[in-house]
């Protein structure tokens, strides 16, 4: 349990709550006082964010020197609604020592007899606090969300307690007390593991005030009752300045109530990972389209007849001996000789001399042979079919091994 809470009762209220009579019998609970003796009342401050160090009413049933009690006996014993510091301060504490209220405000009621700070006080120092509601803190991430935990009805919630007596150097005696907690219930384990024990009836009240011998298991047992409800609150409750209504004023949280940079964050991985996976998928594809069609360039070379593997692969061994036995050399160009400009308009060629006539009868000039040779086409000799058929042979088989 969280040391926060909301206490903003008057007396006469409390005095109800710890079931002590009252000056009036207003049903509203707003009598005009307790009807029992009630200590330091003036040094209570109500307010909706208590914590550990402030003075809360508490109810004991304790001696009252200068008050005789018939129900009680002569030495004056009876409830008394005292104000006491939140935060047991244990009795055999130095007194020059600063006192620590932070140290024990709560106190596990699983584990009060194996303590000597509580185990003493079970027996004849137990007490009641009571409040309107406390505050619990859910984490979610680096976040705590708090909650205001209450009564549905809005009646005060009343906790089992142990007070204790510390004299400090001044010789001033300080009254002290811790709140008992227990196992969450069903419904608010979600919240936290923990919770304070919730005396929700008045038989549970008087049993933990004037039974002693009532198991204190029975009475540290969590609260299950389905009037008990909480809502969120907001995050400004954890600081110890704010005070006012605004502490249990309810806010709505969502799934869209995240931080900006998380936002962002989340976006850029995403991005970055398709980034990553469009890589990878390009590459993937340009891998099968290859597979593919090296597939089936495999398959239909497997599917033509055999005379045709057989022809080609005789000549493909053809064009390798062919290169093999007469490697390809440049030879350097030889140009003729050029003509004169004396004969340019009358020379014929020497051995074009054959005097042939074409269909209409007359001698070709070289001008005619010249443009009817650039009008043929070029026949390659034997040295260029042989170099051709080396290269397509070389880009074949660099593609058949890619």
């Amino acid at each position: 349990m969280c040391g926060r809470a909301r206490c903003t009762l008057s007396p006469a209220q409390v005095a109800r709550a710890f079931g002590f009579p009252t000056t009036s019998a207003n049903a509203d609970g707003g009598g005009d006082g307790p009807a029992v003796p009630a200590l330091h009342l003036d040094r209570f401050r109500p307010s909706y964010n208590v914590l550990p160090g402030a003075y809360l009413p508490v109810g004991a049933v304790r001696s009252r020197p200068g008050c005789g009690d018939r129900e009680r006996g002569a030495d004056g014993e009876g409830p008394v609604i005292q104000c006491m510091k939140w935060g047991l301060v244990p009795s055999f504490t130095n007194k020059t020592e600063k006192p620590d209220h932070f140290r024990m405000f709560n106190a596990r009621s699983e584990s009060l007899k194996e303590k000597v700070s509580f185990r003493r006080l079970i027996q004849k120092n137990r007490c009641l606090a009571a409040v309107e509601g406390f505050y619990e803190w859910k984490k979610y991430g680096s976040k705590k969300q708090p909650y205001y935990i209450h009564f549905q009805d809005h009646r005060p919630l009343v906790f089992a307690a142990l007070y204790d007596m510390w004299t400090n150097s001044e010789g001033e005696i300080n009254h002290t007390f811790t709140i008992l907690t227990t196992r969450a219930s069903t419904s608010l384990n979600w919240l936290h593991d923990r919770m304070p024990v919730i005396l929700g009836s008045k038989d549970s009240v008087n049993a933990w005030l004037n039974d002693a011998s009532v198991k204190l298991e029975e009475i540290t047992a969590p609260y299950e009752g389905a009037d008990l409800v909480w809502y969120p609150v907001t995050f400004a409750i954890g600081k110890t300045s704010f005070d006012g209504p605004e502490c249990i004023k309810e806010v709505h949280i969502g799934p869209t109530d995240k931080p900006i940079s998380k936002f962002f964050a989340k976006k850029s991985i995403a991005y970055g990972q398709s980034g990553k996976h469009e890589t990878m998928s390009r590459e993937l594809a340009g891998t099968l389209a290859y597979g593919a069609a090296k597939a089936e360039c495999d398959e239909s070379v497997q599917n033509q007849p055999e005379d045709v593997n057989q022809q080609q692969s005789r000549e493909k061994q053809t064009t390798n001996s062919t290169v093999k036995d007469e490697p390809v050399t440049l030879e350097p160009q030889v140009f003729e000789k050029p003509w004169s400009i004396k004969h340019e308009d009358t020379m014929t060629l020497t051995d074009a001399t054959m005097k042939k006539q074409g269909d209409l009868g007359f001698k070709r000039t070289i001008k005619d042979i010249e443009v009817e040779a650039d009008m043929k086409p070029c026949q390659p000799t034997k040295k260029e079919k042989a170099v051709k058929a080396a290269c397509q042979a070389s880009l074949l088989s660099y593609f058949a091994r890619k």
